[in-house]
């Protein structure tokens, strides 16, 4: 897989990433100070979708077989329940390890949705008993339709990750020539996984001013979750699946943190069945498969 990351890049490619990456830093910074900043850096995660549509071939092997609807879901299904274990799992590290943020996360989720509820309150207008309902719905579809954007966008930070890891493999690779010809590339792809999860933890902290205390929980927590995404991403070899799984995370979380209750446990139960139905019908088309080539080997042998 590093062999085809690390294939010769064009000068417009390295630079749209070289954009995608740095100067994604920059403008998160900058949102801290500026909303346009944020308007800008929202421009860059939409642009980053052609980015990562170069970017995805390089993941691939040129022995892959091409993988039909069934793998590619289950694939998904696969991926989306491994990251809610692993996510679990590290949201209750981070509860036990580092109380100030975890506090400090508890009582932002309560203020945003102190906020939500307030704003769908009507102040009171003539025919109120009729505007009010009408009122009161498109503003809640305004404000869901709005957090469901940004949710979908942090998908598509995946594409940020493997831009990332691709730029420090080709550094790697100019940087330590003779250990990369002697072919021991898994220890740079691992660690341009882990400087990227750093990365990825860091970046959860440079739109706003935190204490320390609360700053090192947050970094150590994002910086598990990019793990476990990265680990997705190498292990599936798909940008797209793992850019779904990220957004459809995103936007569940949300959904259970602000309008329904436990909305991310009840899709990964969801997810669990479908699983579950795909996997069951994937074995007995492989024991279909397996079952008429030994008829023919058998018929072959009688001829």
């Amino acid at each position: 897989m590093t062999t085809n990351l690390t294939k010769p890049i064009s000068k417009k490619l390295l630079f749209a990433m070289l954009i995608v990456t740095i100067g994604a830093e920059i403008l998160l910074y900058l949102t801290r100070y500026s909303y346009m900043a944020g308007t800008l850096y929202d421009a860059m995660m939409v642009s980053s979708f052609f980015i990562g549509w170069k970017l995805h071939p390089r993941l691939k092997n040129s022995v892959d077989y091409p993988k039909t609807k069934r793998q590619l879901t289950l694939q998904f299904t696969g991926a989306f329940l491994i990251f809610f274990l692993g996510s679990t799992i590290i949201n209750m590290y981070s509860t036990y390890i580092f109380q100030d943020f975890s506090t400090n996360y508890d009582q932002y989720v309560q203020d945003y949705t102190d906020m939500q509820m307030a704003a769908g309150e009507d102040d009171g207008t003539e025919a109120g008993h009729i505007t009010k309902p009408i009122w009161s719905f498109f503003e809640k579809v305004d404000t869901i339709g709005y957090d469901l954007y940004t949710d979908t966008l942090a998908g598509l930070e995946e594409v940020w990750r493997l831009a990332y890891m691709i730029l420090l493999l080709v550094i790697f690779k100019k940087v330590f020539p003779r250990r990369w010809e002697s072919g021991r590339r898994d220890i740079f792809l691992m660690c341009a996984l882990f400087l990227t999860s750093i990365l990825f933890g860091i970046d959860h902290t440079l739109d706003s001013e935190q204490p320390w205390s609360i700053r090192i929980g947050a970094i150590v927590t994002f910086a598990n979750m990019g793990l476990l995404f990265g680990l997705i991403l190498l292990w599936t070899r798909n940008l797209w699946v793992t850019v779904l799984v990220h957004a459809l995370y995103d936007i569940t979380a949300t959904l259970s943190w602000y309008y329904i209750d436990y909305a991310v446990e009840l899709f990964a139960l969801a997810v669990l069945v479908v699983h579950l139905i795909l996997l069951t019908l994937e074995k007995l088309s492989h024991r279909r498969l397996k079952n008429q080539l030994k008829a023919v080997e058998l018929a072959q042998a009688a001829e």
